[in-house]
């Protein structure tokens, strides 16, 4: 490869399959490293690495029905994504596959994150500059820290606050990347139950109870009159949901923003401490406010474009989503999330990463 070389390389699908943030954090700064003139190779697996599961099916499968040309030999499904150079192969061969392209490619960059993260960072740090990248505060995200990544990219203060990185590693709050707010479309006309924008719409993702489910469940049965969108997330929960009367069930989708223009308020009722939810910004670029748990990094996203409350307590939600000034608050949350709308790259070579010049593209 001629010109600065970045691989990004993690154990789980690489683009385009999407399954929560950190999959649309990582495929937006490697486009971006796209539009800069950068190589971008991104390596994962066809295999799920929590379970072994078979995901080359679903795969190629997202990839006909995009209109995308694949190429498939010896257990490995290569093919371009956005300019990105992607490559899946069986999880027992990541390692060997990055061993290959480390001699090969010779990454100026190698950013990797999640599923024992850690013995690919300390394979890469060998010959190339490595970002670790901490997309939640759980044992799974920080391990990468143990592969002594030169930097690490903390998805938020929360999280910065929360890593315990070696002395060799630098650790950076990187917030994610973002696109502009999409064009609002056509109002939602798929799923299950009514359709269509209705004033005072409720907007839910990933409705499962580490998220917040039972708290969902108890504010949709005390306020029947407004609608309420649930979009599926990690899993399909539409079974525990879509017998009430006022609820929208949306199957998973890429194509959030004509959801977000169906609503005007977004609940963010997590149990767990979130390191710094992508939907309280997507949702804020399309003008509509959070309603947000006070755990980990939810009231850093969600700063004055929103309200925090406690998320046991009850009466506050079925409160505030009453009386929310969704329109002031709107406001306010789109400013909010307008900042979030840079070139990541001179980021990076602020952390030291990548050569400034290489940032401009």
């Amino acid at each position: 490869m001629t010109g600065p070389t970045v691989v990004f390389v993690w154990r789980r699908t690489p683009p385009p399959l999407l399954i929560g943030g950190a999959e649309v954090s990582q495929q937006l700064l490697a486009e971006e490293f796209v539009r800069a003139g950068w190589q971008v190779v991104y390596l994962g697996s066809h295999e799920a690495p929590w379970n072994g599961s078979a995901q080359i099916g679903h795969l190629r499968a997202h990839l006909r029905a995009h209109g995308t040309v694949w190429e498939e030999a010896g257990g490995e499904v290569r093919y371009r994504w956005n300019g990105v150079s992607c490559r899946a192969v069986p999880q027992d061969r990541v390692e060997a596959t990055l061993k290959d392209l480390l001699t090969e490619a010779r990454p100026d960059l190698v950013v990797t994150s999640q599923e024992r993260a850690a013995d690919l960072a300390a394979l890469a740090r060998r010959s190339s500059r490595v970002a670790g990248w901490l997309h939640s505060v759980s044992a799974n995200s920080m391990g990468v820290l143990h592969g002594r990544p030169h930097v690490a990219l903390a998805t938020s203060e929360f999280v910065a606050g929360r890593a315990q990185a070696h002395a060799d590693t630098k650790v950076v709050v990187f917030y994610p990347p973002f696109a502009a707010a999409e064009g609002a479309g056509p109002l939602i006309a798929s799923g299950r139950g009514t359709v269509g924008r209705v004033p005072g719409g409720v907007l839910m993702v990933n409705p499962i109870p580490a998220k917040g489910a039972a708290l969902l469940h108890q504010l949709i049965r005390r306020l029947p009159a407004l609608r309420f969108t649930l979009v599926e997330g990690w899993w399909d929960t539409a079974s525990e949901f879509t017998a009430y009367p006022n609820v929208h069930w949306v199957p998973r989708t890429y194509a959030m923003g004509p959801i977000y223009a169906a609503n005007d308020l977004l609940l963010v009722p997590s149990q767990v401490e979130d390191a710094f939810p992508r939907v309280i910004v997507e949702a804020g670029l399309h003008g509509v406010p959070t309603i947000g748990s006070s755990r980990g990094g939810i009231p850093e996203a969600v700063r004055d474009g929103g309200i925090i409350l406690h998320p046991d307590d009850v009466d506050a939600w079925v409160q505030a989503i009453e009386t929310a000034d969704r329109a002031g608050l709107g406001a306010r949350a789109r400013a909010g999330a307008a900042p979030l709308l840079r070139p990541c790259l001179p980021e990076l070579a602020a952390a030291g990463l990548i050569p400034a010049a290489a940032a401009a593209g």
